[in-house]
């Protein structure tokens, strides 16, 4: 495993780890469904970005190969289809190559604040017409290899989040 392979997945448990031992702390004093329902969160976001990690890492060669984000929107198509949840890539900046990956409503928009301010991850839960309840999750995107800057090169120098993934997940009661 490379040196920059293993940072990049120490980083990515780091956040989890933390975000982890908050919701812990905080689930005494909450509602042990959004508890459950934010663990599987975590469990969705560190394998999808670890998911889209290998893929660059072992697949993309150049900009014209399939990108792990369009690996990674498959993936989210098929498990909104099979019903599990939903989830989507946004994008964190103006130069945006598909527009359809800009944030999409409040919740979205101030997930990118948030995370753009170096929150680990930004939550909302939301109960629906049809009354279910949802926990609404974001976590930040980073540029973690040198490949992400090739369809990514207006973040080349930046050290904040290019993007956040988005979730929708009912709530486990």
């Amino acid at each position: 495993m490379s040196k920059l392979r293993r940072g990049i997945l120490k980083a990515a448990f780091s956040v989890a780890a933390l975000s982890t031992a908050a919701a812990a702390i905080g689930a005494f004093s909450e509602d042990p469904a959004i508890a459950r329902t934010r663990q599987q969160a975590l469990m969705l976001d560190d394998l999808y970005k670890t998911s889209v990690v290998l893929i660059t890492e072992h697949y993309v060669k150049d900009p014209s190969t399939l990108s792990a984000a369009s690996a990674a929107k498959a993936l989210f198509e098929a498990m909104k289809q099979k019903g599990w949840h939903e989830a989507r890539l946004v994008g964190f900046n103006n130069t945006l190559f598909n527009p359809e990956n800009q944030p999409k409503d409040d919740f979205e928009q101030t997930a990118q604040s948030k995370l753009m301010a170096g929150e680990a991850h930004y939550e909302r839960t939301i109960k629906e017409a049809d009354g279910k309840r949802y926990l609404y999750f974001a976590t930040p995107v980073p540029v973690v290899m040198e490949k992400c800057v090739m369809c990514h090169a207006d973040f080349k120098d930046e050290t904040g989040p290019i993007g956040a993934l988005s979730y929708k997940i009912p709530v486990i009661e």
